[in-house]
């Protein structure tokens, strides 16, 4: 048996870890959904996450992160602890005071911000949009939270130190589900003889849980920052020269993911205008599908970026190369094959976890299996994305993300006339396919090499079609339970093994990723 490699096995750990977030994530989306189903209600919570979630993702989430840790593991690397933590404790001031002031200009203007016909929901009735306006100024609290927390993972990340930082998310999770059964229903859930509190807040109990939730992101990190000896400093100078060069390299990716945030806010803006739970549809769709990508993107893609930004400041580009040409080689024989076989078992499991009636559960689904087809590409995206920030070149990056928001809404406005909620789908499906086919072609060209991607290529999309046609014989002609809830289990179950056959020596050599 093949001894895992280190990389392996912190893929590995952050896969297990995810999966149980995202295993609380269907039990906190189960809570929610049984309470409002794809309700106008549902639609104003999901429509104020969008601009909260913008601020942080700009500031202190994908923007910062990826443009930090290659930067303090060249720190830790060539000055020692004491100066990582230095130029931690300035990048930290910073971004705290700048998310302060942001989310303040944000609370006092966020009627217009909502309302306005290029605004996060303009489509919405009045009383929707007053809902909206007070869920977003909630969702603030806990976006100025996450920006400490987001920076303490990517510290903690440059430490090599995985653990508490995939950890976070569960207990993020937690809040958020303490929030779906005591604070937003107004019936109370039973536990045997255990009668648990019902504060009946509705939606805004749910903003009170994410609150929680980002309370307890951050607190769960805090044991990892003292193990590192860790200590804050009182100090704002950006013209540290270590602050230069992250502030020199996020600013490009602030820009990559202003775009890639205008494409949420964009499909909000466009649901708004269509039948009532077209929001709620797509961000269902996009969290169904966002389960195995983060299993297998994410986690793949988090656990390579310090090894690579090592390979870069070492010199070490035949390691560089071999490295992400392993990991893409991963994501292709995981991805393709999930995509089809969740694909072909969606609808009993969406109507059955969800709780949503046959229509609705077909509405969603349908969303899924489009959102489905684009997991290769966010995967890929996300391995490129970082090889790119591992060598310190954020341009490419910004590039890719300027020209998947232009495809994404121009493939929008040609769609959704015809195919409505589908139409928003098919168009984030397609310009993140092709962003991912724009990046490695520009990687190719930077590293003067071609990744050798076409045999695995092939091979995955046999076994995804083995294993897609094996999943639907199964839940077309199991005897007595065709098309139900069992019978969508049991077919994935037979299409994994009918796929993993075909690339069973792709996945033994996951071992040596």
């Amino acid at each position: 048996m093949k001894k895992f490699s280190r990389l392996s096995q912190v893929s590995l750990l952050l896969a297990v870890l995810f999966t149980v977030d995202k295993l609380l994530g269907v039990a906190r989306q189960m809570l929610i959904s049984r309470q409002f189903g794809l309700s106008a209600e549902l639609d104003v919570f999901n429509a104020a996450n969008n601009l909260p979630d913008m601020l942080f993702m700009l500031i202190s989430g994908g923007a910062l992160t990826i443009a930090f840790i290659p930067v303090l593991t060249e720190v830790l690397n060539q000055d020692g602890k004491k100066a990582a933590w230095g130029l931690f404790s300035n990048v930290l001031n910073l971004v705290f005071l700048v998310t302060a002031v942001i989310a303040v200009i944000f609370g006092i203007f966020a009627q217009p911000l909502v309302s306005s016909q290029l605004g996060v929901a303009p489509g919405f009735s009045a009383e929707q949009i007053q809902l909206t306006v007070l869920l977003l100024r909630l969702n603030l609290v806990a976006t100025l939270v996450f920006s400490v927390s987001g920076l303490v993972m990517a510290g903690l990340q440059a430490n090599q130190h995985f653990l508490l930082p995939a950890l976070a998310p569960i207990f993020y999770d937690f809040g958020q589900i303490f929030g779906a059964i005591i604070l937003a229903p107004s019936e109370p859930y039973h536990l045997g003889s255990l009668t648990l509190p019902a504060l009946g807040l509705g939606v805004e109990g749910l903003v009170y849980g994410v609150i929680l939730g980002a309370l307890l992101h951050l607190l769960i990190q805090v044991p990892g920052l003292l193990k590192y000896q860790f200590h804050w400093q009182p100090r704002l100078n950006l013209k540290e020269a270590n602050t230069q060069k992250v502030l020199k390299l996020m600013g490009p990716r602030v820009l990559s993911m202003l775009f890639i945030q205008l494409i949420f806010v964009v499909q909000d803006n466009i649901a708004s205008r269509l039948a009532t739970g077209s929001v709620t549809a797509l961000t269902y769709g996009w969290w169904i599908m966002q389960v195995p990508e983060t299993l297998i993107g994410t986690a793949v893609a988090t656990a390579v970026l310090p090894t690579l930004s090592e390979f870069i400041n070492q010199g070490k580009m035949d390691q560089f190369k071999t490295q992400i040409e392993k990991a893409a080689r991963a994501m292709l024989t995981l991805t393709i094959p999930i995509a089809i076989i969740a694909a072909v078992v969606i609808l009993p499991v969406v109507q059955t976890l969800l709780g949503f009636t046959l229509s609705d559960a077909m509405w969603v689904a349908a969303v899924t299996r489009i959102f489905l087809l684009g997991i290769v590409g966010h995967a890929l995206v996300e391995l490129y994305v970082r090889s790119f920030y591992a060598m310190q070149k954020p341009r490419v990056p910004l590039f890719g993300s300027a020209l998947t928001f232009v495809v994404f809404l121009g493939i929008s406005l040609l769609l959704t006339p015809s195919l409505q909620a589908a139409g928003i789908a098919a168009a984030n499906t397609l310009a993140y396919s092709l962003q991912a086919v724009l990046l490695l072609v520009l990687l190719n060209r930077q590293l003067t090499s071609t990744q050798k991607l076409s045999p695995q290529l092939w091979r995955s999309l046999f076994a995804a079609l083995c294993g897609g046609v094996a999943a639907a014989l199964v839940m077309r002609y199991l005897p007595g339970m065709s098309g139900s809830f069992i019978a969508a289990i049991l077919a994935a179950l037979f299409g994994v093994v009918a796929a993993g056959v075909i690339v069973r020596k792709d996945l033994r050599n996951l071992a040596n990723l």
